[in-house]
């Protein structure tokens, strides 16, 4: 991912969700928030309650795939938290579900270019 940075301090994580403005999908949950910088910065997070270890990290992987697809066509200058459902099933998430989901949040609040 060129122009993008992981977020992974819990306060700024806590400040994104706190101050970003909420767009909610089917599957996911966008915290946006804009940054003073030319790189967006970006954190996934899926809950315990969502199952195991290997279910939350194939959810992860197929979240930050479609992130890297779509990574050329989102503007710049946003820090975006990503929250996934833990009402929805872990087994449903298909890559392209999430995918519509992901295109439809992210038109949805106005960054795609």
């Amino acid at each position: 991912m060129k122009n993008t940075e992981i977020i992974k301090k819990n306060y700024e994580i806590r400040k994104v969700i706190k101050y970003g403005k909420f767009y909610g999908g089917h599957y996911l949950d966008f915290f946006i928030m804009p940054n003073k910088k030319k790189k967006n910065h970006i954190c996934v997070i899926v809950t315990k309650k969502t199952g195991n270890s290997v279910i939350r990290n194939r959810i992860k992987r197929k979240l930050r795939e479609n992130y890297r697809l779509l990574e050329e066509k989102i503007s710049l200058g946003y820090s975006i938290v990503i929250l996934w459902r833990k009402t929805v099933e872990g087994e449903n998430a298909t890559f392209y579900n999430i995918k519509n989901d992901f295109y439809y949040i992210l038109k949805k609040a106005n960054l795609l270019k």
